[in-house]
């Protein structure tokens, strides 16, 4: 009978006690003791970072370390296409933590007289994020701000030019399809052969191993669609640096009066980085040679020369030579 009676007392005391414990952690989930005051926020870039940094901020303030909705967050900075996710971690009671992931503009698509900022992924961010320092990129279409760009060739441009490294991201000028495949011309007038869109890293550490390499002076472009075995091309009649005389062009190099393409483009690498070898410096981070020869097991493709600095010609004319620098196998 005892057992009977708490039982009976017990019931009705949890059927009060569970609205009270639940109006309660509403009422604590929104309350002054755990309201966010402190918003630190990471991973913000570019022109609009401020702006970013601002919106963020006010939508996280009317939040409290219980209750955040990421949600809001997105949507309060909705109208800033620059940024694509935003990771919140509260830290109780009064500080919240905001990681934002951006899609910057890495080219300038061109499309009916219409020019407009476009992020690696395709992601059309409009006018307002152009600058003269974007590569242009043609296409086809109407360019919608928010909307994502189409096409095989388009896609594989962007994600090109967005594997750039930055020393040498702001030399791109334009990146089109000719006869050698995507090619992106460089603003001193030098051409770089990707082929395709496939290991773009590692033919952009490619490139960069050919711009630190003395033997490569004089070329009009660099072959890097197969990036273990790159190929400096040289215009009709002009011939190779040799063993000997790689050491005064590198001098010329780093002085900056060489007037090839390639050596304007490596000057200019140094004297934005402040090091002779900033381009080439990347190479070795990324788990390859400082020196040595090229990666075995690569193919080379047709008018390519050998390891070394053998010299070919090419079907229009053109000399062909693979530097000596060691360039990434994968």
């Amino acid at each position: 009978m005892w057992q009977r009676r708490r039982l009976r007392i017990a019931l009705p005391a949890v059927v009060i006690a569970v609205p009270l414990l639940g109006c309660g952690w509403l009422w604590l989930r929104q309350s002054p003791f755990v309201s966010v005051q402190r918003v630190q926020i990471s991973g913000v870039h570019g022109p609009e970072a401020a702006a970013v940094r601002s919106a963020l901020t006010d939508a996280a303030r009317g939040m409290s370390t219980l209750n955040v909705h990421t949600g809001a967050l997105l949507a309060a900075v909705a109208p800033l296409r620059v940024v694509r996710e935003v990771r919140a971690v509260p830290h109780f009671p009064h500080g919240l933590r905001i990681e934002v992931v951006e899609q910057l503009p890495v080219a300038a698509v061109l499309a009916g007289g219409v020019r407009t900022a476009v992020a690696a992924d395709g992601v059309v961010l409009g006018p307002a994020l152009l600058s003269g320092s974007l590569p242009t990129v043609p296409a086809t279409g109407e360019l919608a701000a928010g909307g994502r760009l189409k096409g095989a060739d388009l896609l594989g441009a962007l994600t090109v030019l967005g594997a750039a490294p930055a020393p040498l991201a702001r030399f791109a000028e334009r990146a089109f399809m000719g006869p050698h495949g995507l090619t992106v011309a460089m603003r001193n007038g030098l051409l770089v052969y990707f082929g395709d869109a496939t290991r773009p890293h590692a033919k952009w550490l490619s490139l960069a191993d050919v711009l630190a390499d003395a033997g490569s002076a004089g070329a009009s472009y660099v072959d890097v669609r197969l990036p273990s075995r790159p190929a400096a091309g040289f215009p009709p009649g002009v011939t190779p640096p040799s063993a000997n005389a790689a050491e005064s062009a590198g001098s010329a190099v780093a002085q900056g009066s060489s007037e090839s393409p390639v050596a304007s483009l490596a000057a200019g690498l140094s004297s934005g980085s402040g090091a002779a070898s900033s381009s080439g410096a990347e190479a070795p981070s990324s788990g390859t040679a400082a020196s040595g020869t090229p990666s075995a097991g690569g193919e080379s493709t047709g008018g390519e020369a050998g390891a070394g600095a053998g010299a070919t010609s090419s079907s229009d004319g053109a000399t062909e030579a693979t530097p000596t620098a060691t360039t990434p196998g994968g």
